[in-house]
């Protein structure tokens, strides 16, 4: 699910004083007053404002296309012994990840820590996926195709960094650590094209998926959170790579 929430901490990103004029502003930034009472609500704007632009694409520092998120494998077990259910999904593509909305910035600018608070109205997801064992008593073998829809994303991100001149004489940001967590409030997903598989099985399949979605996402959540979170720590450090620190605060 996410290249996105990878785009989202990216909004928060925010960081470190140094004047700046308001003509070399970019049109996709904006910039806040670090000492100003109410920064937080300001970099929140911020945020949003360039989640806008990016979501459109921002050709001036290399991000054109920011859907779909692609997530290279994750895999889940149920149960244990030999007849256990195991699934591995592969070349999962997430769309909808970049609508996502910054509703809350909390900030420490002179230790250059930002935790924003991200919802997502909602995420359609595909993939590719290869699954063995017993399911609801039938045996669950097979390989297909995997959809997901999932309503209601909230996110959590945290970063820090640490800021450095560049050549350019202007202040730069190497990202040191990236945290996220997520919930989903309603979640459907099933299975198609199911090769050597009857009616039967399929339609018991799905039953089971469905009911017990948000148990399978949590067990997919510890992969999904490991990966979205390099996701998204390479996509900031590619964002503040481009993006001097004067164009966001004075």
């Amino acid at each position: 699910m996410l290249r996105s929430l990878t785009l989202v901490l990216i909004l928060g990103a925010v960081t470190a004083p140094v004047a700046f004029s308001q003509d070399d502003t970019p049109y996709y930034m904006h910039r806040c007053e670090r000492d100003a009472p109410d920064v937080n609500d300001c970099l929140r704007y911020a945020a949003n404002k360039l989640a806008s632009y990016i979501r459109r694409g921002i050709p001036e520092i290399g991000i054109v296309d920011v859907e779909p998120v692609v997530v290279d494998e994750i895999s889940i077990a149920l149960g244990s012994g030999p007849d256990g259910y195991r699934a591995t999904f592969r070349n999962i593509e997430a769309y909808g990840v970049s609508n996502l909305s910054v509703v809350n910035v909390r900030s420490d600018i002179d230790g250059m820590q930002f935790q924003l608070t991200i919802e997502i109205p909602k995420i359609k997801a595909t993939a590719q996926y290869e699954s063995s064992g017993v399911l609801l008593l039938l045996q669950a073998s097979g390989a297909g195709e995997y959809w997901g829809e999932y309503e209601g994303v909230k996110a959590k991100t945290y970063f820090k960094a640490t800021p450095y001149q560049g050549d350019d004489g202007q202040t730069y940001l190497t990202v040191d650590q990236t945290k996220m967590d997520f919930s989903v409030k309603e979640i459907k997903m099933g299975v198609e094209n199911v090769a050597n598989q009857n009616a039967i099985i399929h339609a018991a399949m799905n039953l089971f998926i469905n009911t017990n979605a948000q148990e399978l996402l949590k067990e997919m959540k510890p992969q999904l959170r490991t990966k979205l979170t390099e996701h998204l720590h390479g996509f900031l450090q590619q964002l503040f790579d481009r993006i001097p620190v004067e164009q966001w605060l004075d």
